[in-house]
């Protein structure tokens, strides 16, 4: 084996709240900024060694929690971890639960997604280019597996699948909303991972959740409605947590990507080759100059 090949580290990227890179054990940190083709991330990315793999964060909302769901610059955030070389994002979000049995404090590994935003970009492709990738299967199963591993050993309660549902926001949803999302199937309810999703997918990068039980949705009324308040306290108590379960899963995580997620652009480029714009190839060189 090359040194380079004993030298490489696993690169992965975590989104989430601004008090997460500060871990124990993480180490010659630092902070530097990054420019897309799409405008600049939420915040500056810091970046960080935790034994065999280097950690890139992201707070989704700023520092200091300034961006909307909706204001989010989704496609940036993604763009700017592909193009530090990261190959795997968790994305450490707060949910809402829409079923008994997800209890506040418990985690949930979701495995599907629905998407009801609507005023969100969630494509890197258009302006010349045309690409479909599939998102039957939205989330990386070797990650996905690898974090609820992870989490279970951590002793807290882990419901290792499920399906997210993902509203715009900024406002909480309504009970009349609540019950038919219930119907639908969905188990927790957010306002920030489908675009994560959708462009991790593009931008061939595994991508899963850690989604932290905050509280029941409205549905539930003998727990009470929906409380800013009470959903920061409880996100704050599993800051650590997720701290832990981070640290575990990089050990877990293989050092080669065996699965689709790292394959999924290979056929999902439509667009006749001569026919895109060589400054829409340029500026999205990072995803799609190997198949060009």
């Amino acid at each position: 084996m090359s040194t380079s090949q004993k030298d490489k580290k696993k690169i992965i990227g975590i989104i989430g709240g601004s008090g997460l890179y500060e871990m124990k054990g993480l180490e010659r940190v630092r902070q530097f900024e990054v420019k897309t083709p799409f405008g600049k991330p939420s915040d500056s990315l810091i970046r960080g060694t935790l034994d065999a793999a280097e950690l890139v964060f992201l707070p989704r909302h700023g520092k200091g929690h300034r961006w909307l769901p909706t204001e989010i610059n989704f496609r940036a955030n993604i763009f700017g971890m592909k193009k530090v070389g990261v190959e795997r994002i968790i994305s450490v979000s707060a949910v809402g639960s829409l079923r008994e049995e997800i209890a506040p404090g418990h985690v949930m590994i979701p495995d599907q997604f629905i998407d009801r935003t609507t005023q969100r970009p969630t494509t890197f492709f258009g302006r010349g280019i045309v690409a479909h990738v599939s998102l039957a299967d939205p989330v990386c199963p070797v990650l996905a597996q690898s974090l609820a591993r992870a989490a279970e050993e951590e002793g807290t309660r882990v419901h290792p699948k499920g399906t997210y549902i993902c509203m715009e926001g900024p406002q909480f949803s309504t009970r009349a909303e609540s019950f038919l999302y219930r119907s639908w199937g969905a188990d927790v309810i957010g306002m920030t991972n489908v675009q994560e999703a959708k462009l991790s997918r593009e931008a061939e990068i595994c991508f899963a959740t850690l989604a932290l039980a905050t509280d029941y949705d409205c549905w539930n009324q003998a727990a009470g409605d929906v409380d800013i308040e009470g959903v920061l306290t409880v996100l704050r108590q599993n800051i650590e947590l997720a701290q832990r379960i981070i640290r575990r899963v990089v050990d877990y995580l293989p050092e080669n990507r065996l699965c689709t997620c790292a394959t999924s652009l290979k056929d999902a480029i439509i667009t006749e080759r001569q026919k895109i714009p060589k400054k829409i190839r340029k500026e999205l060189e990072p995803l799609i100059g190997k198949y060009l």
